[in-house]
This record gives C-alpha cells, structure tokens and sequence, in this order.
C-alpha cells in the first residue's frame, strides 16, 4: 500500500485521517468521509451508452460503478450508492475479470466511475495494461499525488468541473476549496494525458473531457466555467462537455433545496449554449434536453454483469 494509505487515509482532498478497515466484513460502521474499505466495492456494471459519443461509441463503454464518493452532492444522481458503501467487494484479479466480461462484450474502454477513494487498489487491478483505454470518471475533487498513482494505467480522465463559486460548492457539496482542488487536478489529468486523441472509428484514445452540469438558477456559475475553460486550454488540448441532464435527486425536495427542485429551464440551456459556441472551445459536446430522463439513470446492482 501506498503512503497515502499506510495507517490513516488520506487519498482525497477531505484528508480525514481514517483508519479505513481492509473489508467490510464485520465493520457495519466505517469512520472517513467515503465510509469505505480498502477493498473496492462495486455497485453495478455493464455497457454505458449515453456518455460522450467519443466514450460511447457503438458498442457501449465498459462501466464499472464504485460504492461510496468524497464530495456527497446533495443533488447526485448515484445518490443510492455515493451514499454508503453496498456492492460487491472486489479484490484485484475480482475487478479483472469484471473489466475482461465489460471487453469481451465489445467495450470500447474500461470506464472507472468515481474510484478516487479506491485508487491504490484500482492501479493494482491496472499493473497489466488492458487491451482498451481506462477512462477515469471523477468528481474533479482529487488530489495530484493521488492522481499520479493512476499515471500510465489510465488513458482518459473525465473530471466534472462543478464550481467556479466556491459558495455554491460549500452549500451543495460541502466542499469549499473545489474550484482551486478542481483544477489542480484537472492540470494534473491533462499533464498525465497531454492533448486528447480520437482514431479513426470516432473513439478516444486518451485525454481529458472536462464536464460541467448546469444547475437550475446557477447560470452565472455556467458562465464563469465557460470562460475559464475557454482561457485555460487552447483548441485540440482538452473537450469541454455542456450537461443538460439535471433532474432533481438525492436530498432535492420541495422542502430541502427548493431552489434545486427543478429541471433547468430551456432559456437557462440556450444562454448556456450560446455562451460556448461564442467562447473560442471548438472541441466538445452538448446535450440534448431529452437526456434530463430518470431513464438515463443507471440501476445499478440491477445492471451487474456476470464475472463469472
């Protein structure tokens, strides 16, 4: 094990020095901010075909979908297992066959979903390289010398770019250093990467998708984003990917931040859309309005593929 995990955990940027247990077995109550073993622990797995068409492709990406997160969005749409810790411990050659059934049935990567709090036992599983690229799948709120552990295992990064307003980042994801944190690793990813790589089926090879979800009511927010995306990176360095799915989940009610209570409205998205397509950010996605679905939410223990 690593030196961020020799005795406390401090893997991410919360460094709340817990003594995290090796399993789950007999350990009802695990202290830290993730609530999570040593031990990976998956929720759910299978061929994901509504991330980025350069992710996606044809055949689906290889998901593979961890238990536990360090950030806790209360509007997160994996609410149900960012949440807690239920799945499947997974030792190292475990999470192999789980990622050589995901190729098998015509992945075009193996796609990491939220692994930063199981990073030392996930660049185990990657020590033998894989015959597709790893996609990193990330809150954006990890720390570089964590991130380097994964240098030369993974070949994409997808961090979110949640904030620019670190008030909004405190009130919804009890996090008030995200920007700065955000873009340290964010500089991080595109140092491991460099400049983002598709061939010539339309499939990534390696880079950075940073990507960003509107919140309803937050459009200044959005639009700072843009900017900076659009100053930071010059065309043919990373892709910038504008989210429309927001639905209300997680701790969203009526009661509960009501401001959050809705679906992004269609002004809110053009504004939105109008901002990039003027920002100077040539290489990206947008999405349709159609994608803020319940439909499009994974049912994770549900979707588990057999590793068998």
């Amino acid at each position: 094990m690593n030196h961020l995990m020799n005795d406390l955990c401090n893997l991410c940027p919360r460094r709340c020095n817990a003594a995290r247990p090796f399993s789950l077995a007999g350990n009802s109550a695990i202290s830290g901010v993730c609530h999570a073993p040593q031990t990976a622990v998956v929720s759910g797995a299978g061929l994901h075909f509504w991330e980025e068409p350069v992710i996606s492709g044809s055949n689906g990406s290889g998901t593979v979908f961890f238990a536990g997160c360090n950030l806790h969005c209360v509007f997160c749409q994996n609410y149900d297992i960012s949440k807690g810790c239920q799945g499947r411990e997974m030792d190292t050659s475990s999470l192999r066959e789980l990622y050589f059934s995901l190729i098998g049935q015509g992945a075009h990567n193996i796609n990491l979903v939220t692994p930063g709090h199981f990073v030392p036992a996930v660049a185990s599983s990657l020590t033998d390289p894989l015959p597709v690229p790893v996609v990193c799948n990330t809150n954006g709120y990890d720390l570089p010398e964590t991130l380097r552990l994964l240098e030369n295992k993974v070949s994409i990064y997808l961090p979110d770019l949640k904030y620019i307003d670190n008030a909004l980042a405190l009130r919804y994801s009890h996090a008030k250093d995200y920007f700065e944190v955000a873009v340290a690793a964010i500089d991080e990813m595109y140092r491991q990467t460099g400049d983002f790589v598709i061939d010539g089926h339309g499939i990534m090879q390696k880079g950075v998708i940073i990507r960003h979800l509107i919140l309803p009511g937050e459009l200044e927010n959005t639009l700072r984003i843009i900017e900076f995306v659009a100053k930071r990176f010059r065309p043919g360095q990373v892709m910038f990917s504008l989210m429309h799915q927001y639905l209300p989940c997680g701790l969203v009610s009526e009661e509960n931040y009501p401001e959050l209570n809705r679906k992004i409205s269609a002004f809110e998205y053009e504004v939105a859309e109008s901002a990039l397509l003027a920002s100077g950010i040539e290489d990206g996605f947008l999405q349709e309005s159609d994608s803020a679905e319940q439909e499009f939410i994974p049912q994770f223990m549900q979707s588990f593929v057999s590793n068998s």
